[in-house]
C-alpha cells in the first residue's frame, strides 16, 4: 500500500480537460463533476493492476493528485490551497464498458487495485504554481497523455474549495484532478507509467483476474 496513511476519502473529478470531454464526444460540465473512488482502491508503485472478469474493456486515466494537509470545510479557494499538503501520481483505472453501461461511476472506478498511487508525495509550499504541474501517461513506453494543470476547466484550488462545500475534506484525503485526453485501453502484460516531473514515474503492471478470496483480508 501507499507509504502514507490511506485517505478517508478518494474524490475524483470528471471532465476537467476539455479535450478529454472532447475525445468521449462529451459537453464539458457548468460545475466539476464529481465522483467516489473507494480507499480500498488504492495500491502503490509497483503493485499489480487486476482487470476484473466483470469488464471487458478497462482503461488508463493518468491524473495529478493532490493530498490534504488540514481540514477544510466550505473553504475559499484561497484557504484551499493553503491546506494542500503535497502533490502525486494517480491513475484513476476504469472500466470504461460498465461506466457506459451504469447510470452512475462506482462500479467502473471502485474495483480493487483501481487507483495506483505514487510513488511518493511531494510537498508544495505556499509560492508553488500548481497551473505549471504536468502529467503523463505511458503504456510499454508509448506516450499516451499529456497534459498541465494550466488547462483544467477548474483549477486545483476552486476544485477543492467546491469539493468543501458538499463534503468535509480531511487531512490525508486525496482528490484527482481529472485526465488529459488519450485515455486506452490497459491488456494483461501490460506496463502503464503515470509521470509527474517533480514527483517520479508511478509504474505498474498488469494482470488478469481478482485476488483469491483467501487474499482479500
Amino acid at each position: 500500500m501507499p507509504s502514507f496513511a490511506p485517505p478517508s476519502k478518494i474524490v475524483g473529478v470528471g471532465r476537467n480537460y476539455p479535450a478529454h470531454a472532447r475525445e468521449h464526444g462529451q459537453a464539458m460540465p457548468t460545475e466539476p463533476l464529481l465522483f467516489l473512488k473507494p480507499p480500498s482502491a488504492l495500491i502503490a508503485d509497483g503493485e499489480p493492476i487486476r482487470l476484473p472478469p466483470a469488464s471487458a474493456h478497462v482503461e488508463h486515466e493518468g491524473e495529478i493528485g493532490v493530498v490534504i494537509g488540514r481540514r477544510l470545510c466550505r473553504a475559499t479557494a484561497a484557504a484551499a490551497r493553503d491546506a494542500i499538503f503535497g502533490v502525486t501520481c494517480v491513475n484513476d483505472v476504469t472500466a470504461r464498458d460498465l461506466q457506459q453501461r451504469d447510470s452512475q461511476w462506482t462500479r467502473a472506478k471502485g474495483f480493487d487495485t483501481f487507483c495506483p498511487v505514487g510513488p511518493r508525495v511531494v510537498p508544495v509550499d505556499a509560492g508553488f504554481a500548481l497551473d505549471t504541474l504536468q502529467v503523463c501517461c505511458r503504456v510499454n513506453g508509448e506516450l499516451r497523455q499529456q497534459g498541465v494543470a494550466a488547462e483544467m476547466a477548474f483549477s486545483i484550488p476552486a476544485l477543492l474549495a467546491y469539493i468543501s462545500e458538499i463534503m468535509t475534506l480531511e487531512p490525508g484525503d486525496l482528490v484527482a484532478t481529472g485526465t488529459p485526453a488519450g485515455v486506452g485501453r490497459l491488456n494483461p502484460g501490460d506496463v502503464v507509467e503515470v509521470e509527474i516531473p517533480m514527483v517520479g514515474v508511478l509504474r505498474n503492471p498488469v494482470v488478469r483476474g481478482q485476488a483469491a478470496a483467501a487474499d482479500c483480508g
